[in-house]
């Protein structure tokens, strides 16, 4: 009997870590958790009551109710405040809108991510045409190359001309310079449609010219002209800026401490760093930058609170990237935290919280 029952309990105590490696919610610790969070809307925003809110808040609190997780919010300064304390344990874990990175994962823990998304590109509205548009739209590649066709068709006509009348027109004798001055000048007037018929080609090959470069001069004009106005069409809708390789010649910004900042150094870009989002836009707006680089669903945020008829969010991305929450390394919290964000991201709640929040629901997790 005494067997029997040490049989019994030997195996009892052997189950007990088993079921308690099996159980993700064993690791959580009992004591009142510190998260650290930074306002960053509309994933984290401080009310005016000083009540928490956003994406990341919601899901924190879904998870934090799930595994009865006691927690008080502290507030990081700013991004790199909030990954160095992550990083020395004194935030258990860290809230908001924190991007997955090579560098961040060093030195801390991410659990699975919520969010994908991208780095965006905010420029300044183009609503009339100023200066500085019309000076890149009319010293621009196509635009000169247009240019130099245009100057080449006029001067070969003129000199096919000049070889064909030299001999018997008295307008196109004269001096080789004399002679090639005139029949230019003469190509470069019918092209416009002013030239005169007495000055004009009197052979038969050099009125057959004439004829020719008469139609193609037409046809060459209008594609010009369409050429011109589509450029400069584009330059006042789109600006100067459609994509990334043009943020080589402009003046770029960014938020000083993140993954942004790190995605224009891994590109050799120049660029000015600002403290926050809204000093960076404001710059943006008052003409000192021609494009600020942040994570898109920020800069859209941003925008539509305060400067969505000055300044757009282009519908390019830089960077692919996640966000989700922090820890320090080797926390106890990844694993339960993680399988936590999973299960939310397929509920109907997490769905209306991203609609509610972005006012779409592509890029995100599902």
């Amino acid at each position: 009997m005494v067997l029997r029952i040490a049989f019994l309990l030997i195996v009892w105590l052997s189950a007990v870590p088993i079921a308690q490696a099996q159980d993700p919610t064993a690791a959580v610790p009992a004591r009142e958790l510190v998260v650290g969070v930074k306002d960053a809307p509309p994933f984290a925003l401080k009310g005016a009551d000083g009540t928490w809110l956003g994406l990341s808040i919601e899901l924190w609190r879904q998870i934090a109710k799930s595994q009865n997780l006691q927690y008080r919010f502290v507030e990081a300064k700013d991004m790199p405040d909030l990954i160095e304390q992550t990083a020395a344990g004194k935030f258990d874990v860290a809230v908001g809108a924190i991007t997955m990175t090579v560098d961040r994962e060093k030195i801390l823990d991410f659990t699975q991510p919520y969010y994908a998304t991208g780095t965006g590109i905010a420029v300044p509205v183009v609503s009339v045409m100023n200066w500085g548009t019309l000076r890149r739209a009319l010293t621009s590649f196509n635009f000169l190359q247009a240019i130099v066709a245009l100057i080449g068709l006029t001067l070969g006509a003129g000199i096919l001309v000049w070889l064909l009348e030299r001999r018997q027109n008295e307008y196109f004798g004269g001096s080789i310079t004399k002679g090639i001055s005139s029949s230019v000048w003469w190509s470069t007037l019918a092209m416009t449609q002013r030239s005169s018929a007495e000055k004009g080609p009197q052979t038969i090959l050099g009125r057959l010219v004439a004829t020719v470069w008469l139609v193609v001069s037409v046809i060459t004009i209008a594609v010009f002209t369409a050429g011109v106005t589509s450029v400069l069409t584009t330059s006042q809708i789109q600006g100067t800026i459609s994509g990334v390789s043009d943020l080589t010649s402009v003046r770029v910004g960014t938020v000083k401490g993140t993954s942004s900042e790190g995605d224009l150094i891994r590109r050799k870009l120049k660029f000015t760093s600002y403290e926050t989002l809204g000093e960076g836009l404001k710059a943006l707006r008052g003409g000192r930058l021609d494009a600020f680089v942040y994570d898109k669903p920020l800069l859209t945020w941003a925008i539509r609170q305060g400067f969505a008829s000055r300044l757009k969010v282009l519908d390019v991305l830089i960077e692919q990237q996640s966000y989700a929450f922090a820890l320090p390394s080797d926390s106890p919290l990844r694993k339960p935290l993680s399988i936590e964000i999973l299960n939310t991201l397929q509920s109907d709640e997490w769905t209306d919280a991203r609609v509610r929040y972005l006012g779409e629901e592509s890029m995100g997790l599902r």
